[in-house]
């Protein structure tokens, strides 16, 4: 059978206009994800928080500057606790004269602060009180590592004990205390559990899995 022939001019499918003339629409590649953010910085540390004390102003702290002078190195009040700070061999003197003078007979406590990275390791602190007055005085004195303070038994007898923990738990020596030795822990015991020297966590293990069978901490 003969090929049919296409009518002349007739080369194709006519043009198409409009929306049939586009050419096929391409795909369209995911858009890119964005980038994670970038993690924030670190805050800044927050330097230590610094004690806003007041001048302490009263008949009993101006005796006790013109009376001690350069031993007695400020007397300040903070949230309405007055204390006293004094020089190493001032604080023992100041004691007693608190104690005879101004009626502020029981010594409450003795305590330590360590502040391991500070020239003068350790603030020592006596809490004394008066019930005539119904006040209560703190007198600290900064120490370095090492340093034998004066006993204040010879003052107030209870400083015995009271001495003997900050022995136990700060390793601070007392010079001219009668019985210098462990009162909580017991004498093999090695550290002191209240210096920053290592975490609570790392306290005497050897002698808490010999007597006690446990790791430390638990």
């Amino acid at each position: 059978m003969p090929d049919e022939q296409k009518p002349e001019g007739s080369e194709g499918p006519p043009p198409q206009t409009g929306e049939a003339a586009k050419p096929p629409a391409q795909p369209v590649a995911p858009a890119a994800k964005p980038a994670p953010p970038k993690p924030a910085a670190p805050p800044a540390p927050k330097p230590p928080a610094v004690m806003a004390a007041t001048p302490w102003d009263s008949d009993l702290a101006r005796e006790l500057m013109a009376r001690f002078g350069p031993r007695v190195k400020a007397t300040s009040t903070y949230l309405g606790q007055n204390f006293i700070v004094a020089t190493p061999e001032g604080a023992i003197p100041v004691l007693e004269y608190l104690k005879l003078e101004a009626d502020f007979d029981y010594l409450v406590d003795v305590t330590a602060v360590d502040w391991p990275k500070r020239a003068e390791r350790f603030d020592l602190v006596y809490v004394v009180y008066s019930f005539p007055r119904n006040e209560r005085v703190r007198i600290k004195t900064a120490i370095p590592l090492g340093y034998r303070p004066q006993t204040a038994v010879d003052v107030h007898l209870t400083a015995n004990w009271l001495e003997r923990e900050v022995f136990d738990m700060f390793g601070i020596e007392f010079a001219g205390h009668p019985d210098m030795r462990r009162i909580l822990l017991p004498e093999e015991w090695e550290g002191y559990p209240l210096r920053k020297d290592y975490s609570i966590l790392q306290q005497d293990q050897r002698w808490v899995q010999e007597n006690l069978g446990i790791e430390s901490g638990q």
